[in-house]
Formats: structure tokens, sequence, C-alpha cells
């Protein structure tokens, strides 16, 4: 009987697993093992695009892919993880409920936006988290069109001024003129609780994040927070009002709540605390990877951040060190030791840092040709070729050089 690495969840942690776990088989010539992918869609949603439009297009089919290198896909939704009997279970495509053993598994469930209980924000905030919901700010924005010219209409309140807070901002004049015409006099403002603009990000990277918004019109209402959102608007904490038929929630984010099944110490995101191979602490047969894997980059400190850049490196790891647990083989401890940021800021430009200080490279267009070409080639998966993806999911080449 074939052993069985299950990895849940098909997104940049999930699937670099899936291709790297079949890599290291590959090479120790093992065809007595099986490598399953359990996730809704056998697609890599393109998530760090959502605040685009034509967000639809932002996924990349992986079923070809992973026939090609020999996974095996389960079309589902996990909602119940026993790693004491090592079954997993899930609703498959049709919702019928299903159960599904494995020998090694691999949470890479990834996360979500965090919607704290304020009044109204359920009903009328929306947000870029999914492909779902970014869908449905498009349409909302297209249908703005529709209705009678006014403030609110024109007005676009984004909640939270971190990294997805400031892409969706700076994107939101262009699809504002886009849909209501090249010369209406849009606003668009952040509502973010830090004291100064670009705050999150550090020192170095804020003045060009303040260039940009003075250039693109977009506002700031620095130490504020929403306190509740309606029809017409947001009320901030400190009761002001701001009327705007559009707002964005973009504040916080959470490991997926399946991480809650998994015996462990976790972080204030909900990740599970992994060692250098990561490997869930306390756990002799889980490893975590991607969103849900607190896992350190080097031994200076820093720990990986719940991002694609990230989350690729920390696939290719975690799927070639469960297959390495697996074989009894040495695994190849995880490090990340260089970081950068490309942040988007819209018709300005963009911004490229290096380090942990976010030391600034480029700006403006430069910066803008790297992040196109970060979000259009970079992210996307390698080519559906089985020689060409095992060696992409060698997890010793470095997602930036």
């Amino acid at each position: 009987m074939k052993q069985h690495i299950l990895i849940i969840g098909a997104g940049f942690g999930g699937m670099w697993s899936a291709l790297s776990a079949s890599r290291l088989l590959d090479q120790h010539g093992r065809n007595d093992v099986t490598v399953s992918v359990l996730a809704p869609q056998a697609e890599l949603r393109i998530r760090p695009r959502f605040y685009e439009t034509a967000v639809q297009q932002l996924k990349a089919p992986l079923a070809e892919l992973f026939a090609a290198v020999g996974v095996n896909f389960i079309q589902g939704a996990v909602d119940q993880i026993d790693v004491a009997e090592k079954r997993v279970g899930y609703r498959d495509g049709q919702g019928r409920p299903q159960v599904l053993g494995y020998d090694r598994l691999v949470m890479a469930s990834g996360s979500g936006v965090v919607r704290p209980a304020l009044a109204g924000l359920e009903q009328y905030a929306f947000d870029v988290d999914q492909i779902e919901s970014a869908s449905r700010l498009e349409q909302h924005i297209e249908a703005l069109a529709l209705r009678p010219a006014s403030k609110a209409r024109n007005t676009v309140v984004v909640a939270g001024g971190g990294f997805t807070g400031i892409e969706t901002a700076t994107e939101m004049p262009a699809r504002l003129r886009a849909v209501l015409g090249e010369d209406a006099q849009v606003q668009v403002i952040i509502v973010d609780r830090g004291n100064k603009i670009g705050a999150a990000l550090g020192e170095g990277i804020s003045p060009a994040i303040i260039e940009a918004c003075t250039a693109l019109g977009v506002e700031w209402r620095l130490n504020a927070s929403v306190a509740g959102v309606d029809a017409d608007g947001v009320t901030l904490a400190d009761g002001q009002r701001i009327e705007a038929a559009t707002v964005v929630w973009t504040v916080g984010v959470r490991a997926s709540a399946l991480t809650e099944q998994v015996p462990g110490q976790r972080d204030g995101h909900g990740r599970l605390h992994v060692d250098d191979n990561l490997k869930v602490i306390g756990q002799a047969h889980v490893f975590a990877t991607g969103d849900v894997a607190y896992a350190a980059t080097d031994d200076l400190g820093n720990h990986a951040l719940m991002t694609c850049q990230h989350a690729i490196a920390l696939g290719r790891h975690s799927g070639n060190n469960v297959a390495a647990d697996l074989l009894g083989v040495e695994p190849t401890p995880y490090r990340q030791p260089k970081y950068v940021t490309c942040l988007d800021l819209g018709a300005w430009g963009a911004v490229y840092t290096e380090g942990w200080e976010r030391e600034v490279k480029l700006i403006k267009d430069e910066a803008k040709t790297l992040k196109q070409q970060i979000n259009s080639v970079w992210i996307y998966p390698p080519a559906a070729d089985r020689a060409v993806a095992l060696a992409a999911a060698d997890p010793l080449i470095p997602v930036v050089a």
C-alpha cells in the first residue's frame, strides 16, 4: 500500500509543496508514495493582484501541471483534522462528507482578512482578500456609473494603511475614473491608526508613499479608525463622518482557522510555530507552510511574513522536507535571508526596497516595471512540463536573488 503525503491548500505554499515533494521522490526513484493536494479548486489564485481590475482572470489552472508531475488533486473543503488518527474530514465537490488518511500532512490552508464585529462592516464593506470578494467590489465599482452624481458616489474609503490598503487606494483613482469619466472629481481616503503616512511599512519607504499619494490625490486620515459602516459611508471612532458609497476593509489578517485543530503553539496571527524544517513543533507527522507557518527566515530574529514572496520559498522547503521525513533522508532547513518589497503605487509608479529596513532602491517607472514583471511572471506557476516543474521546485533556488 502506498504511503500518502497530503497537502491542504493549493495556494503558493501548497502548490510549491506538492511540486517539491514530487521532486525529491523523483530524485530517489520512489513511486510508492502518493502526493495529494486537497483544495476547493485546482487553480492558483494570484491573491497579491486582487486590488487590480479583471480579477476573475487572476488565477492559473493547476490540473495540467499536477498531472505532469504526478500529483493527485482532490477537490474539496476541509472541515476536520484529526492528528492523532492521521485523518482529514472534508466536503467533496458535491458537498458530500469524506474522510482521507495520511502518513504526513502539510498545512497550507492560507489566511484571510479579519472582519471584526463592527456595526455594518459585514453588510456594507468590501475587501480584496479573495477572488469572490474582489469580484464583488469590481462589480460594485462598475455599477457606480448607474448612480446619480454625488460626493458619496465618487468617494472610496480604504480602512487600513498597510501594504494591501496602500495598493488598493492608489489604484482607486484610475479605477473610478475609468467608470465615472476622466474628468470625474473623485476622492480616495485611507483611514489608518498610525500617526504617520505609511508608518506600517517603515521610515525608508514613507517618502515615496507620500509623494505618490499627493500626486494621485489620495488622502490620509491618521490616528483614526472605523467605528461603523453603513450604506452611505463610515463613522470614525472620534465621531467624524465620511460620506462614501464604497468602503474597502484591509485591516488585519489571520491564519486559516484549520490551524486551531492542530495542537501546537501559535503566534498572534494564528500561525503554527515550526522548526527549521517546517515541522509543527510538538507534532511528529504535520508540517506547516505559507501563511499558516511561523518560521524563522534567518538567525537574526526575523520571521516569514504572510506574503507570496515567503510562501513560495516556504512551500519549496516544506514539500522537500515532508518527503525527506517520510523517506528518512536529510532535510533542507528553511532559510530566506533576503527580503524585498515592491509596493504598487498606481499611476505614479511603484517603490522597490531591499532588506528588513526597507532601503529604497527603485521608484516610479523603474520600480513599476519590476512590479509588473513580478505580478505577471515571477509568481505564476511553472510550465506543465515535468522536468521544468520539478527543477523549479528546488528549495535552494532563491525567490529573490
